[in-house]
């Protein structure tokens, strides 16, 4: 990988079971408030707008009271939120036959334990299958392959809703599995570690959201500002690998950062190479300086486009990993490539790897993959023709110009170009 990854350990403190978050309560009005003159009438008083919860939106109390449930619910780790009353709800309620379970590795040890409970409490479930192919991200999910083993209802865990429901090609329910940390130390430890003066950018995987903005709210009156930003339509706070907010650099100098892993880290790094970046771990409780060498990544990456510029024969990769390619992405990249007069072809694979394409190093002169953008620039430079991503692409046939600053992570953002999945001419993920 094209990056520098030197992780320099801070000091974090021990901090004691008495500390708590504090939050300020809002003075009320004192009996020598100004009054308006009797000589105008007031103005009508704002009606107040009641909000219910229909029951037709609500887990039902028979699920929630449950004491089998509860107890069965017991045998997985308590600050684990797989929301198994929200999918008993769900399968009841869609009279599921044959359900799917997918999980990222980290969460593969549950399957069995969380298909024995929606045998047990869905009446109608007569069959729980669990997806075993490796899933990186909520691109994966793989609502086809849950289709060929004869589900009718498909439950993805570990990752937020990247492919819409109404995409897929059965019922599906995303269940991001929040994991609850100690906030307490995060803010110690950032308070205790970062000068005041800074200007800090809170954010972190779907996990660990809720502890963002917990430290977001403890750290306000610490640091000079602080900041969760949202790369929409995603969660406030939530970077993906391929995705993260864009900031401006004159408003902030700092960047926290929540995980237990760098992957995600890099692509808020990269799409902000000039913040200063730490992570912390909420499992060890450690708190590093983190550092990415962009500009290596740039020299790396502006390499394979030049390269691109002059061939001829393309391939078009389409990911088969769940629903890692678009098709109408893989559409729009054939539809450019003919347009400026090259050869290409579309080229299905679920994992692509410098073996595979070597083997038609002589029939192609670049590749262009619709899969993981970080594919390319993480392990690009181990291939032996270029491969491109579709944002490098529109760089190599002319339609955006190369920054020698920045990288875009916008793949799954609603603002991204017409390389991202969400543009308008490639939300609806079919060949148009």
């Amino acid at each position: 990988m094209p990056s520098d990854m030197r992780t320099l350990p801070l000091p974090v403190p021990s901090v004691p079971s008495t500390v708590t978050a504090t939050t300020s309560t809002p003075t009320t009005s004192s009996s020598t408030d100004i009054v308006p003159s009797t000589s105008r009438p007031p103005p009508p008083a704002k009606r107040q707008v009641k909000r219910f919860v229909g029951k037709a939106n609500r887990i039902p109390d028979d699920i929630l009271e449950d004491p089998s449930l509860i107890q069965a619910i017991a045998q997985l780790p308590s600050n684990y939120n797989f929301e198994i009353h929200k999918t008993i709800w769900r399968l009841r309620e869609a009279a599921a036959t044959c359900v799917a379970l997918q999980f990222p590795e980290g969460l593969l040890m549950y399957a069995c334990t969380i298909a024995d409970m929606v045998e047990r409490f869905v009446p109608s479930v007569k069959e729980v299958v669990v997806m075993g192919d490796v899933t990186y991200g909520a691109c994966c999910i793989d609502d086809l392959g849950a289709t060929a083993a004869g589900a009718d209802f498909l439950v993805h865990y570990g990752h937020s809703c990247l492919v819409p429901v109404t995409c897929t090609s059965l019922k599906a329910l995303y269940v991001f599995v929040e994991i609850r940390v100690d906030a307490t130390h995060l803010i110690a430890s950032l308070s205790r570690n970062l000068e005041g003066e800074r200007r800090v950018c809170l954010m972190g995987t779907i996990q660990f959201v809720s502890a963002v903005h917990e430290a977001a709210a403890g750290l306000k009156e610490h640091f000079a500002s602080v900041h969760v930003p949202q790369a929409r339509p995603m969660s406030a706070g939530e970077v993906l690998g391929c995705t993260a907010p864009t900031l401006d650099s004159t408003a902030f100098d700092t960047l926290v950062f929540v995980a237990d892993g760098r992957f995600h880290l890099e692509a808020a790094m990269i799409a902000n190479p000039s913040l200063e970046a730490y992570r912390y771990n909420p499992y060890d409780k450690t708190l590093t300086r983190e550092v990415y060498d962009t500009p290596k990544m740039l020299r790396l990456r502006k390499a394979a486009v030049e390269a691109g510029k002059g061939s001829r024969r393309w391939g078009v990769i389409m990911g088969t990993l769940g629903r890692q390619g678009n098709p109408a992405l893989v559409k729009h990249a054939m539809d450019l490539l003919e347009g400026a007069g090259k050869e290409a072809f579309v080229l299905l694979l679920s994992e692509i790897t410098p073996q595979k394409l070597a083997l038609l190093d002589e029939e192609v002169d670049a590749w262009v993959q619709i899969a993981c953008p970080r594919l390319s620039i993480d392990w690009g430079l181990f291939f032996t023709t270029p491969v491109l991503t579709a944002y490098e692409l529109e760089v190599a046939l002319g339609g955006e110009a190369w920054s020698e600053t920045s990288y875009p992570m916008d793949y799954y953002a609603k603002d991204s170009g017409a390389w991202g999945n969400l543009h308008p001419i490639n939300a609806k993920r079919v060949m148009l």
